[in-house]
C-alpha cells in the first residue's frame, strides 16, 4: 500500500511539473501593427477666446446711479458720443458752492485792488486775497473736470459690441458698461505655456476647434507674441489672426493647435506600442525589444526616424510583462 502511495505521489508531481513546463512554454498572445506612412505634425496646444483687434471698455470712475443710457447695442457711434450719464446732483451742488466762494473771492480781490491803489490796504492783504482766489479757481476747475466723468462717452468710433447696466442701477467702479470696437478683423487671444513659447513664431498656422462649429475646419495665423510673460501663470499671450470669413464670433472660446512643424510621408506607429523609446517587434515566434529614435510625437501617431522599417510587425499595445526573446503568438493584426 505504501509503495502505491509513493507511486501515485511521484506521478502527481511529474504531471504538475509537466503542466507547468507546458504552461510556461505557451506563447504569449499579442496583437501587432505595421508602421504606416503619413503626415506628422508637431503641435503646441493653447486655449483662447475671440476678440476684435480694435476695441475698448467703457467703465465709470465714480460710483453713482445711472440716470440716462443710450439704446445703442449693435449700433455704430462716433468718438465722443454720449453713451450714459450718472447722477451728478451732489457734484453740481459742490460746484455751486465753490463758484459762490469764487465770486466772493473775486469781489474781495477787486476791493483790495482799489484800496491798494489808494494805499489804503497792505500788500500782504492783497497777496493773500489773490492767493485765496487762485486756490478756489483751481477747486472750481477740478470740480468741473470731475463732472465730466459723470458722462460716459465713446472712446473711439466703432460699434457698441455689448451694453450692460440699466437706468436706476448703481454703476460700480470698474464695472464695464460698454464694449466699443470694430467687429472685424477678429483675433483669437490665447495663453501659451512658457516652455512652449520658444517654438512659437509669427506667421505659423494654427488649427482651431470650437464647440459651436465642430464640423468645420477653422484656421488662424500667429499674429503677435507679447514680449513679457506672466510670472504667476507662467504663460505668454499670443494673438492669432482670423480670416475675414470666419464664422467665429466675439467672445467665443476655442482650442488652438499651433502647427510648429510638419513631417510629410513619415513612418508612423501608434503611441500605445511604445514605452519611452522602446517597443517590441515579432521575429518568427519570438518578441524582440528594440530601441528606436523618434521625431514628432502626437496623440494619433509617433514618427519613427530609425530602429524599425515598414515591414516590422510591432506589438501594440506595449506588453510590459513580456521578456525580450519571449515566445509569442499573434492573435490579430490591427489596422491603423
Amino acid at each position: 500500500m505504501r509503495r502505491i502511495r509513493w507511486t501515485v505521489g511521484i506521478g502527481l508531481v511529474a504531471a504538475a511539473a509537466a503542466f507547468g513546463a507546458w504552461y510556461l512554454w505557451q506563447p504569449a498572445k499579442v496583437s501587432v501593427v505595421t508602421p504606416q506612412r503619413g503626415d506628422a505634425a508637431e503641435i503646441v496646444y493653447a486655449s483662447g477666446s475671440v476678440e476684435p483687434r480694435t476695441w475698448a471698455k467703457v467703465t465709470p470712475v465714480v460710483r453713482e446711479r445711472i440716470v440716462q443710457q443710450c439704446n445703442c447695442e449693435g449700433s455704430r457711434v462716433a468718438q465722443g458720443d454720449v453713451l450714459a450719464k450718472l447722477d451728478d446732483s451732489e457734484a453740481r451742488a459742490v460746484l455751486g458752492e465753490l463758484e459762490a466762494r469764487q465770486a466772493l473771492a473775486q469781489e474781495e480781490l477787486r476791493r483790495l485792488t482799489v484800496l491798494a491803489e489808494r494805499r489804503a490796504a497792505s500788500q500782504q492783504a492783497f497777496d493773500r486775497a489773490q492767493s485765496e482766489l487762485g486756490q478756489i479757481e483751481a477747486l472750481v476747475a477740478g470740480q468741473k473736470a470731475r463732472l465730466d466723468t459723470y458722462v460716459l462717452r465713446a472712446p473711439s468710433a466703432g460699434v457698441v459690441l455689448r451694453q450692460d447696466g440699466e437706468v436706476g442701477e448703481v454703476a460700480e467702479l470698474g464695472t464695464v458698461l460698454f464694449w466699443v470696437g470694430e467687429p472685424k478683423p477678429l483675433l483669437v487671444v490665447a495663453e501659451v505655456n512658457e516652455e512652449d513659447i520658444p517654438r512659437v513664431e509669427v506667421g505659423q498656422r494654427a488649427l482651431l476647434k470650437s464647440d459651436a462649429f465642430l464640423s468645420q475646419n477653422l484656421e488662424a495665423v500667429v499674429d503677435s507674441i507679447t514680449p513679457k510673460g506672466d510670472p504667476v501663470t507662467k504663460t505668454y499671450r499670443v494673438r492669432f489672426r482670423l480670416p475675414d470669413d470666419t464664422p467665429l464670433r466675439i467672445g467665443m472660446s476655442t482650442d488652438v493647435n499651433i502647427v510648429i512643424r510638419v513631417a510629410k510621408n513619415a513612418l508612423l506607429i501608434p503611441p500605445a506600442a511604445m514605452d519611452a523609446n522602446k517597443l517590441f517587434v515579432v521575429e518568427g515566434d519570438n518578441a524582440r525589444r528594440r530601441e528606436i529614435r523618434t521625431g514628432i510625437r502626437g496623440t494619433n501617431g509617433v514618427e519613427v526616424l530609425s530602429g524599425v522599417d515598414e515591414k516590422a510587425r510591432v506589438i501594440s499595445p506595449y506588453p510590459a510583462d513580456l521578456a525580450d526573446g519571449g515566445r509569442v503568438g499573434i492573435t490579430a493584426a490591427q489596422e491603423r
